[in-house]
């Protein structure tokens, strides 16, 4: 079963549960699914760090 991050409720859910579009997942562990926020904080500053290094490259 997979588990989710209710970013409304601020609260892990498994299963199906709300909208997807208020919801980060699916997640394997509810460990992982508690740690969402993180995981996404840090995706995005890879992200734009990837796009600066790339926006430097084409200018």
């Amino acid at each position: 079963m997979a588990w989710w991050y209710n970013l409304l409720s601020g609260k892990v859910e498994e299963g199906p549960g709300g909208p997807n579009a208020e919801r980060l997942g699916p997640f394997e562990t509810e460990a992982e699914a508690n740690n969402a926020l993180e995981h996404a904080r840090k995706r995005n500053e890879t992200w734009d760090q990837e796009n600066a290094a790339w926006d430097g490259d084409n200018e």
